[in-house]
């Protein structure tokens, strides 16, 4: 009887050696996913991120980003706000619906630049209604109220707000009279600024001020309306010359906030978070003041030419800034007539509310 071999056990133990390995990556993952979830669930803290419009240098992002680190400290580290300057995040037009509808849970923006959506958000860009930071500051406490009623119903809960220095003229060429206004490309950036180019036979163009610069390279715009901030910022002497100081209005950016992701902070954070409001809002107003007179030197000192509007300028200014009041008036109703009443009755007093 010849021998005979017995079947090799190699394959079926390489089998077997295979399943183990895939058995033991397989357990490997579920344990790391749940430590993952473990220590997700662990951390205490609440991370927030703030998209807003204007440069990382500018000061009201400065603001911002110094808002964010008082909460922290507040918070003791549980609320971290991460700030996101120069529309990186998203861009200005699309900050308000981005935290309306929770893809992140706070913002700011332009107030103006909802005129659109409710005339009532462009009670600050009324030209030549307030002159200084102190009528600026007056009317603002009179609107408040308002808009924080209407933006509730927007699921929105306001937190605070910085004016702007206030707005001048920006032209390639010295200007006398409204005349020489005629066809000029003119940026708009909310309903007051593209209805006074049209008023003054102006052609509005609509940029960001994070496009300002191209446009103003391309020749897409060779005029725009703003503060000496945006114009030291977009240095702005290396394609227009003259800089005219008309203080046409004080525009205010205002810092929103879902009101959802609010009332689900403990209470102990949402204190923290209007406590650092109160004084984000004083100390960007009093930044705004301070920058306001270096600003027009910086433009001065790189070539830009700070001046006065002439009589005829001066003049034809005015009619276009009682129309556009009497027009605000009729589209925001008698809530924006109640605010004009109301702040003209304070203007001269010091009563504050």
């Amino acid at each position: 009887m010849s021998d005979s071999k017995l079947p090799s056990n190699n394959n079926s133990e390489s089998g077997w050696l295979a399943m183990m390995i895939l058995l033991a990556l397989f357990l490997l993952v579920v344990c790391f996913t749940a430590l993952s979830k473990i220590t997700r669930s662990s951390d205490p803290t609440i991370h927030w991120d703030m998209p807003v419009a204007y440069s990382e240098s500018n000061f009201q992002t400065q603001n911002a980003k110094e808002f964010a680190t008082e909460i922290y400290q507040c918070t003791g580290g549980g609320l971290d706000i991460s700030v996101h300057g120069g529309g990186s995040l998203y861009k200005g037009g699309e900050i308000k619906c981005a935290v309306q509808v929770g893809l992140v849970p706070i913002g700011e923006r332009l107030l103006s630049s909802h005129f659109n959506e409710n005339p009532l958000f462009g009670f600050d860009s009324l030209p030549f209604i307030t002159a200084n930071f102190e009528e600026s500051n007056q009317l603002w406490r009179v609107a408040k109220r308002v808009l924080e009623k209407d933006m509730n119903k927007e699921q929105l809960t306001l937190l605070y707000s910085v004016p702007w220095p206030p707005s001048g003229l920006y032209f390639k060429q010295p200007i006398e009279n409204i005349e020489q206004l005629k066809n000029i490309k003119f940026r708009s950036y909310n309903a007051a600024t593209a209805r006074f180019a049209e008023l003054s036979g102006m052609i509005p163009v609509q940029i960001e001020a994070a496009e300002l610069s191209q446009a103003l390279a391309l020749g897409v715009v060779d005029s725009f309306m703003a503060s000496g901030s945006t114009g030291y910022d977009r240095k702005v002497w290396e394609h227009l010359s003259h800089f005219y100081d008309v203080k046409a209005w004080l525009p205010r950016n205002y810092v929103f906030v879902n009101k959802t992701d609010f009332s689900q902070l403990p209470s102990g954070y949402q204190q923290c978070v209007l406590t650092a409001s109160e004084n984000a809002e004083l100390r960007g107003t009093k930044k705004s003041k301070q920058l306001t007179d270096w600003y027009l030197q910086q433009l001065e000192i790189n070539g830009i030419q700070v001046v006065q509007a002439g009589p005829q300028l001066d003049a034809s200014l005015a009619e276009i800034g009682k129309l556009m009041v009497e027009e605000w008036l009729q589209l925001s109703g008698e809530k924006g007539v109640q605010i004009i009443n109301r702040y003209e009755s304070k203007k001269h007093t010091s009563e504050v509310d």
